[in-house]
């Protein structure tokens, strides 16, 4: 499934590997979805929490904008007592998760060079495929933020190249 921009076409989805294309602006995925193994959210708050619906029980949740848990404190190398924190801001979603019999993630990315290294080769195996809506010369670059803020965006990421194009 793929979500963003409502203007997406369905085949456009679909030619990425979607199996079921949904337009969020007019249904609720969460009525449509049910019993996945894994949902990675990128909205949090009430998405987050209709995302706990679609999971058949010892599903995953993972979140990357929040709330943090314990095992994030840990990543980082907090103090102890700052775990305890991030576990009182996501007490709510994980006791949610239990309830239902799932487990909840919060996902933070250290880019690093092995990371980086994987994702390139997944990128040159064609397995990665980055989904460009626009290209802009750097000398253009106040008319790149101009299409983003305007909301001229259909699909992708909006990319400034540094070096003229040599195609």
């Amino acid at each position: 499934m793929l979500g963003g921009a409502p203007l997406i076409q369905g085949s456009r989805c679909r030619s990425l590997g979607a199996d079921i294309v949904i337009d969020y602006a007019k249904e609720d995925f969460s009525k449509v979805l049910s019993g996945y193994d894994l949902v990675l959210d990128s909205l949090g708050g009430v998405n987050l929490e209709k995302s706990l619906t679609v999971l058949k029980p010892g599903g995953l949740a993972i979140s990357v904008i929040g709330p943090p848990d314990a095992a994030f404190a840990k990543q980082l190398g907090a103090p102890a007592f700052l775990g305890l924190v991030m576990n009182v801001l996501s007490r709510k979603i994980r006791k949610q998760a239990r309830a239902l019999g799932l487990r909840y993630q919060f996902f933070f990315m250290q880019a690093n060079d092995t990371q980086l290294r994987a994702l390139a080769a997944l990128y040159d195996n064609g397995q990665l495929r980055p989904v460009l809506d626009a290209t802009f010369p750097f000398d253009q670059t106040l008319e790149a933020m101009a299409h983003v803020e305007q909301g001229r965006t259909t699909a992708g990421k909006v990319v400034i190249l540094m070096a003229p194009d040599s195609d």
